[in-house]
């Protein structure tokens, strides 16, 4: 990647900024967005850089937020495009679509996906526990579909959410960074659909 040829309007260098880390990031993962790095790439002088950005961590954070939005984006796509229409059966493939979309971002986008969840501070949709938005928002939106449809009982609702997140959380982990990083599309895919299963009965039944 070369610096950033087009030069950035008056009044918009902060959105160039993150425009650029977020392009380093997807090649680079966290380690590789640094902040004389992104200014360099966006054709501007790190000080300039700076008066947008007090730190590496404050520019971070900015590009972990973005990625969740992306992350939380692509798993309401996957899940707002199921047919089924029967509420019970309905919930339910939902929250398979919201799990696959999941696993499928951290493949195509790991880059992003690491940077996601190593912002120092954590990411805006996570440091108030009272106003959670953003992937984990729509997990809990999907999984409370699942009770109102009837298809999970309310006493198997608490906890829920951190358990369906820890499993498919993990499972991207695995085929992203760990040992099972090199398991063909033809493997993985069955073992995602075993892990939805798990999922699925603990839940469901």
């Amino acid at each position: 990647m070369t610096t950033r040829a087009q030069p950035y309007h008056h009044g918009n260098l902060r959105a160039v900024l993150v425009e650029t880390a977020v392009e380093l990031a997807r090649s680079t993962g966290p380690d590789g967005v640094v902040l004389r790095e992104v200014a360099r790439r966006a054709g501007v002088s790190h000080n300039a850089a700076y008066r947008h950005f007090s730190d590496r961590a404050a520019l971070l954070a900015q590009v972990a937020d973005w990625a969740m939005a992306e992350l939380e984006r692509a798993m309401r796509t996957r899940a707002d495009a199921v047919t089924v229409t029967e509420p019970g059966p309905r919930a339910v493939t939902r929250l398979g679509e919201t799990g696959r979309a999941y696993v499928d971002f951290a493949l195509s986008e790991p880059g992003l996906f690491a940077v996601a969840f190593t912002a120092p501070e954590g990411v805006a949709a996570h440091r108030d526990p009272d106003a959670v938005a953003g992937p984990y928002a729509f997990l809990n939106d999907v999984l409370d579909e699942l009770v109102d449809a009837g298809a999970m009982v309310p006493e198997r609702r608490e906890g829920a959410d951190v358990a369906c997140w820890a499993m498919v959380h993990g499972f991207a982990e695995l085929h992203v960074h760990g040992p099972l990083r090199e398991a063909p599309d033809e493997l993985r895919a069955p073992m995602l659909e075993s892990v939805l299963g798990v999922i699925q009965r603990g839940l469901v039944g």
